[in-house]
């Protein structure tokens, strides 16, 4: 890949890109007074911990024994304070939330969806690159995103990504319970 963007529509409409190659990730505000983007979000930085995880806690039952004690231990930690739960169901703008306040985004394989959800190509490469020139990690549970060899188009994948000491937390649970 060679760039990774996303335009996000709400109260505002904000587009974030990235180029790679060290040159950071930039977000841009439209100013609707002169019809253009106008850079707001000057080389965007993952906080390397938040407090926020983003998952549909509605599939619950179909997750693998590892997201269910991660998710546990966001909701019940033995030490400090539980992290929020934020779910808009909306992966760009999970993903961008993730990206300024920290945390981790998280799309699991179920029993249901063995091989995930979300498109590998068009939805988790994107992100995945935004993320990891951010400063963040992006995972299938098993490799980077960005180095699973794509067979294609519309090949799915579990994603995890977001603040690097989040997502790293999460894969030193998937790999105990590979063991």
């Amino acid at each position: 890949m060679v760039a990774g963007g996303y335009a996000l529509y709400g109260s505002a409409t904000m587009m974030v890109l990235s180029v790679g190659k060290g040159n950071g990730v930039h977000g841009f505000m439209l100013d609707p007074a002169i019809g253009e983007f106008v850079l707001s979000d000057h080389n965007i930085r993952i906080p390397a911990r938040g407090k926020i995880y983003s998952i549909n806690e509605g599939y619950t039952s179909l997750w693998d024994e590892a997201i269910k004690e991660y998710v546990d231990k966001k909701k019940n930690p033995e030490h400090g304070k539980a992290y929020g739960a934020r779910y808009i169901g909306s992966m760009v703008a999970d993903v961008h939330r993730t990206l300024k306040y920290g945390g981790i985004f998280m799309y699991p394989a179920t029993k249901d969806a063995p091989k995930g959800k979300l498109r590998l190509m068009y939805e988790g490469n994107p992100m995945a690159y935004i993320v990891r020139e951010a400063g963040g990690i992006a995972s299938n549970g098993e490799q980077d995103i960005l180095d699973i060899q794509p067979t294609g188009i519309h090949q799915r994948s579990p994603i995890f990504l977001g603040s690097s000491d989040d997502v790293g937390e999460l894969l030193e649970i998937i790999k105990k319970h590979r063991k």
